[in-house]
């Protein structure tokens, strides 16, 4: 077992890791940019995970659709997990790895944008999402770890953390949600 400190070291290392990494934080630009896009075109964002990483969707989506830093119009932007009879549903009737894949053909159109998250890269109802998206004409953004998996091969935008451990890289991908929100934000409805 690691020591309260070590986890806050690792944390730490990791952030500094991220911001030595200019082509990762140049991504994090341009999807808020792409985000920016989409929105003005009349576009919508769907977010989609797995665990700790769907509260990170979740999280994302509510930045957008409530507010971040100041009061403005909501905007477009739902989590899939969110309806539990469609993700029960669907998994019962078809299998787990197509829940957002089907939300997805139901609801986006060319142009949106999904927000894929997974640590590893590599889940199955993830990257069935990132296939379906693409297909659509939806962008997709990739949150990932170190590696990528299949998911970042999928994706117009990879947002690669620099770790493998999950704890880290969702405690990035977090602030990373932060700081795009208010790019977002900033970008849509021009405060300071």
């Amino acid at each position: 077992m690691r020591s309260v400190e070590s986890i806050f070291r690792s944390t730490i290392d990791v952030k500094e890791a991220v911001l030595a990494d200019r082509e990762l934080l140049a991504t994090a630009t341009e999807i808020g940019r792409l985000l920016v896009d989409s929105y003005r075109a009349g576009g919508r964002a769907y977010f989609c995970g797995n665990g700790g990483s769907a509260a990170d969707a979740q999280h994302f989506a509510a930045e957008l659709s409530g507010h971040f830093v100041f009061d403005r119009p909501p905007l477009a932007a739902e989590a899939l997990h969110g309806n539990a009879s469609h993700v029960t549903a669907v998994a019962n009737d078809y299998d787990y790895a197509s829940v957002f894949a089907r939300a997805l053909q139901g609801s986006a159109r060319a142009g949106d944008v999904l927000v894929a998250l997974s640590t590893s890269g590599n889940s199955p109802s993830i990257v069935r999402a990132a296939e379906t998206a693409r297909s659509l004409g939806v962008h997709v953004v990739a949150f990932t770890g170190a590696d990528g998996g299949r998911l970042a091969g999928l994706a117009d935008l990879a947002l690669r953390v620099p770790s493998t451990d999950t704890g880290r890289v969702q405690e990035s991908h977090v602030v990373f949600v932060h700081a795009i929100s208010e790019q977002v934000e900033f970008g849509l409805f021009g405060r300071g």
